[in-house]
């Protein structure tokens, strides 16, 4: 049977291969949301995620099934708002409603925390994964911001990028 927990700190390295084999590098191209022919290098890694974690007012949930971490989001509260991001489904796997179901939770904690949105930033370039999201009750806010990560542990961008911005009202 299938959870969706708090990741602990503990987690971290668990989380790191998980996001990065969905993102980037050639796994990734077995699912449909890997970043791969946008950005080359690492999505994340076991450090950034433990400080993730750590934080107060973030949280990671991980999607937990016979023991495995198959599927995470980040949610980070920034004033009245929720933020969303990294969304991570284990791509061998994709298609199963494991987004869904992690989509949903975020909702059902952003409501827990009294948020009235959620938001996220998502490449404009990814019109697949903007079509999903917008299917879900997410619609592009009309802001815009660069992709401007100059961490080279991240990768770099292999075309100019930029985030659309995409906000969804809780009830």
């Amino acid at each position: 049977m299938a959870d969706i927990l708090p990741a602990l700190p503990e987690d971290a390295h668990e989380l790191s291969k998980l996001v990065n084999s969905a993102y980037r590098g050639d796994t990734g191209r077995q699912g449909w949301t890997t970043e791969a022919d946008l950005i080359d290098g690492s999505r994340t890694d076991a450090e950034l995620l433990k400080a993730i974690i750590e934080t107060p007012g973030s949280l990671i949930l991980k999607y937990v099934d016979e023991g495995k971490i198959i599927g995470c989001v980040e949610l980070r509260k920034e004033g009245d708002k929720l933020y969303l991001g990294m969304l991570t489904v284990n791509p061998t796997i994709q298609g199963k409603g494991i987004g869904k179901a992690l989509l949903k939770a975020s909702e059902d904690e952003a409501r827990k925390q009294n948020c009235k949105a959620i938001f996220m930033n998502v490449l404009t370039v990814r019109k697949e994964l903007i079509d999903w999201y917008i299917r879900h009750g997410y619609y592009d806010t009309g802001k815009r911001k660069p992709f401007a990560f100059t961490d080279p542990r991240f990768g770099f961008p292999k075309q100019p990028l930029e985030f659309m911005i995409m906000e969804k009202q809780i009830a």
